[in-house]
């Protein structure tokens, strides 16, 4: 089998090493370009890349995927700040490339896409839910990507459910002190030098505390679902967001 051509932008970064590396180790691909900023994507485009997997900064992503969709190139995408505006965006640029795929995962760890998944369900049964999420002190965007993902759709699944806002007689707090409201989710962000990516999504009812928590200790956790990506990614044309279809989770109603 000939093995899939891949790019890493962003290749000098922490996820960007980590990428190359498992990249350089997986039989089936082939790391043929590591680009960065003094390098240009036509480079990747020269190597005949087939797959371009972006860990760079929210301001430069876009860029990007603009310019691999145009080489015709797929695209995987770890870099954080896609909201449903950001998302559209990629969803035009996408359908204007038949052909090519797109996946945008806020998180590639397979424990935290369960957490999701587990988050969605619970959100249903419990009157109160917040998020408290942990990062290394390097981190340019909070929340995270990740923890905005999560409280979007334990959102989505109260409103689903008829679950009323939770309860917080909360008259008077220092600013920020509930967190960030994510469509009305409270989200607190945490930044502390040793952590690297961890998340806590508690739920409460009158007499019970459910707390769902995944902690990513190394960056090589997130490896299996980037390659997980990196190989399905030309066979899901469009915009795919998330893992959870790519591990086979059945969408939920």
């Amino acid at each position: 089998m000939t093995p899939l051509r891949v790019a890493v932008v962003g290749a000098a970064g922490r996820m960007g090493r980590q990428t190359c590396a498992a990249i350089d180790d997986a039989a089936d691909l082939a790391l043929v370009a590591r680009i960065d900023r003094s390098d240009s994507l036509a480079d990747a485009a020269a190597a005949e890349a087939q797959v371009v997997v972006d860990f760079t900064v929210p301001d430069a992503v876009m860029g990007t995927l603009e310019a691999a969709l145009g080489y015709g190139m797929h695209v995987v995408v770890g870099t954080s700040g896609f909201d449903a505006d950001r998302l559209a965006q990629v969803s035009h640029l996408v359908d204007g490339s038949p052909g090519l795929g797109v996946v945008v995962a806020p998180n590639f760890a397979i424990g935290a896409v369960l957490l999701m998944r587990f988050a969605r369900e619970a959100a249903a049964h419990f009157a109160s839910v917040e998020i408290v999420e942990t990062h290394h002190p390097d981190k340019v965007d909070a929340p995270s990507g990740t923890a905005v993902h999560t409280a979007q759709v334990v959102a989505e699944a109260r409103r689903s459910a008829g679950i009323p806002a939770a309860p917080d007689a909360t008259s008077r707090s220092l600013p920020g002190a509930r967190g960030a409201l994510v469509d009305g989710v409270p989200v607190h962000s945490v930044r502390l030098r040793g952590a690297v990516a961890h998340e806590e999504v508690v739920l409460g009812n009158a007499g019970e505390i459910l707390t769902l928590r995944h902690d990513s200790l190394d960056r090589s956790g997130f490896m299996p679902g980037v390659l997980l990506a990196v190989r399905q990614v030309a066979d899901r044309p469009g915009l795919t967001v998330g893992l959870e279809s790519l591990l086979g989770l059945p969408t939920p109603s």
